[in-house]
């Protein structure tokens, strides 16, 4: 820029000699010129700068959320693969009622028995049934009742109060019990439960729940914050496997002296399970559950082909504009 300048004012001068005042006007429009386009080269330059910058932070991001979607669809994918094996494992089971039809087929059958079936009815208790301790005219064939005991204990490191639950306890009580059929007033034909406390399952329901707080006087709050530990609650709580209620068992079903059918665990290993509820809504679930892994399936795999190909349309775009 100072050796045009220069030149410039060479060739500015005449014969006579230099108009300085001239030359001078001429050299600072120059200059002003050369400056802004000086600044327009710049600013291009940083844009540019930018956009290529920019472009570098595009692709790290778009490849980062298009591959977390692919790979949470894969995930999702193999739990709805997994599910949809289970939700086909059982339909193979063969599912009967607690009625002659059972009967006449288990009569029928090799050594009168049947290695894995599930069996559904309405529970029944063979005898006296349990009573609930808490809720009245509330009677059951399996009673689990559970006290916890709530403390807080002062935590140096964390410098706060941290609840656990302690010396819990546990009392099961459980007396024999079939199964019969839905509407059925008089129970010709049941199917006794065998060992329900070695069957796996969610089948019991709470009654009842109670959370007492503790009592705490002055010289109790004095001495807690010494010892650094506090009783704070104590939570009683009662569920029970209710007279009546439905349920479904999974296992070996034999028969006894022709007319006594009774289900026990599998001898080869097979789970021994007890729902509460019927087979078909418990066939339900599965399958809802096999339908919400599909759908995010889908989702996350459609989203991360949308990020793609709005990057590749994008990336089009500027090439095509270029």
């Amino acid at each position: 820029m100072i050796i045009f300048l220069i030149t410039l004012i060479n060739q500015s001068a005449s014969p006579i000699g230099i108009d300085c005042e001239e030359t001078g006007r001429k050299v600072y429009h120059v200059y002003c010129v050369l400056q802004l386009k000086i600044s327009d080269r710049f600013e291009m330059f940083l844009s540019s700068s930018r956009a290529e910058m920019s472009d570098h932070l595009l692709n790290p991001l778009t490849v980062i959320c298009a591959g977390s979607c692919f790979a949470f669809s894969g995930l999702f994918y193999k739990l709805y693969s997994d599910k949809r094996q289970v939700v086909q494992k059982l339909k193979e089971i063969p599912n009967f009622q607690a009625d002659h039809h059972l009967l006449r087929i288990l009569n029928a059958s090799s050594n009168k028995r049947l290695h894995y079936v599930a069996v559904e009815g309405l529970v029944q208790a063979i005898g006296e049934p349990i009573s609930s301790q808490y809720v009245p005219r509330c009677h059951g064939v399996i009673q689990k009742i559970t006290v916890h005991e709530h403390w807080k204990y002062w935590n140096s490191v964390l410098k706060t109060w941290v609840s656990k639950k302690v010396n819990k306890q546990q009392t099961t009580n459980t007396v024999p019990f079939s199964l019969v059929q839905p509407g059925s007033y008089i129970s010709e034909v049941s199917v006794r439960v065998e060992s329900p406390l070695e069957a796996s399952g969610d089948y019991l329901e709470q009654v009842h729940k109670r959370l007492r707080q503790a009592k705490e006087g002055l010289m109790d709050a004095v001495v807690g914050e010494l010892s650094g530990e506090k009783p704070v609650a104590l939570e009683e709580r009662e569920e029970l496997l209710r007279v009546g209620s439905a349920l479904t068992a999974f296992g070996e079903l034999v028969l006894e002296q022709d007319k006594i059918m009774r289900l026990q665990p599998p001898k080869d290993g097979r789970s021994y399970i007890l729902i509460p509820s019927d087979y078909k809504s418990f066939i339900q679930q599965h399958e809802n559950s096999a339908n919400m892994w599909k759908g995010l399936t889908a989702l996350f795999g459609i989203t991360g082909f949308a990020l793609i190909a709005g990057f590749i349309h994008s990336a089009v775009n500027k090439d095509k504009k270029n």
